[in-house]
């Protein structure tokens, strides 16, 4: 049944939990909750890529996991919810594109056949500061989940801020059945004890850790294809090991991917013989093995 069709009124699950209100909830919260998971029941899986730790390369890894999935012939959608800094609009090049109203909810903006939304999108200017509490960042994300027309799609890849606060919190409470979080580090120790908060972060508002991600896992140089451990190396997976949860692979540092990003190309599309390009096809097939 597509997308349109479906309602809560015409939903066969007859175990789905939005087809009933809950105790005390009001008749509009029951029917803004039957809009969210209207539009949720149209996405097959719903993966939030997180991190403990700034700079370790998340909004990276969501890009090129995301771009390489709609690469293999995916239904794919990128929903940036960074509130205070989006990236995602400066990676694809869409600043200065804006979103517009649909027949059914706002159009994502589309790289190819990649939809994305950000809140960079709807900024007056990529210097605007945005000044919210928890409350006001919850409201937009629900906004960006239940009124845009996302359509039918395989993969949803939501990308969050660093730490586990307000967004990937209101991530995990507003999609019910959230398939899993892809958590990303980088070798030294520093970053990985942060992300050991993730991994426990996750636990406790029981989400699936689909997996643990190394970025910035050595350096292969493009011109001879040397590859140098710059920072330590086996980091990711160590504490995979340490915490039970899947060692998904490790992504190598290459300059061009910092050029990529300020050009508004996703990596694996501007330079498909890459280690680094290869590396993330490798992480995009255990995305689709469900993390084994």
């Amino acid at each position: 049944m597509s997308d349109e069709a479906k309602t809560c009124e015409t939903c066969e699950e007859k175990s789905c939990a939005s087809k009933q209100a809950k105790p005390g909830e009001t008749a509009e919260a029951v029917q803004e909750r039957q809009a969210l998971a209207r539009r949720m029941c149209a996405i097959k899986k719903k993966y939030l890529v997180m991190s403990g730790k700034g700079g370790v390369g998340k909004s990276t890894v969501s890009v090129n996991v995301a771009a390489t999935l709609a690469q293999q012939g995916y239904r794919v959608g990128l929903l940036d919810v960074d509130i205070h800094g989006p990236s995602i609009p400066t990676m694809l090049n869409l600043y200065g594109k804006r979103p517009v109203n649909g027949e059914d909810g706002i159009l994502p903006l589309e790289v190819g056949s990649l939809k994305v939304m950000s809140l960079g999108l709807l900024l007056e200017g990529r210097d605007q500061a945005v000044i919210w509490r928890g409350p006001m960042k919850m409201n937009v994300i629900k906004q960006f989940l239940t009124d845009v027309e996302w359509g039918e799609l395989d993969y949803l890849i939501v990308d969050a801020p660093p730490g586990t606060g307000d967004e990937p919190l209101s991530v995990c409470q507003l999609i019910e059945g959230l398939d899993g979080a892809l958590i990303v580090t980088t070798p030294q120790e520093v970053a990985i004890s942060d992300v050991r908060r993730s991994v426990n972060f996750c636990r406790q508002v029981g989400v699936p850790v689909l997996g643990i991600v190394e970025n910035m896992s050595g350096f292969v140089c493009p011109h001879c294809g040397k590859e140098t451990d710059v920072f330590r190396r086996g980091g990711g997976e160590k504490l995979a090991s340490e915490m039970n949860v899947s060692f998904l692979g490790r992504i190598p540092m290459d300059p061009r991917v910092v050029l990529a990003g300020d050009e508004g190309q996703s990596f694996v599309e501007g330079y498909p013989d890459s280690p680094a390009t290869k590396a993330f096809a490798e992480v995009v097939v255990a995305v689709r093995d469900g993390g084994k």
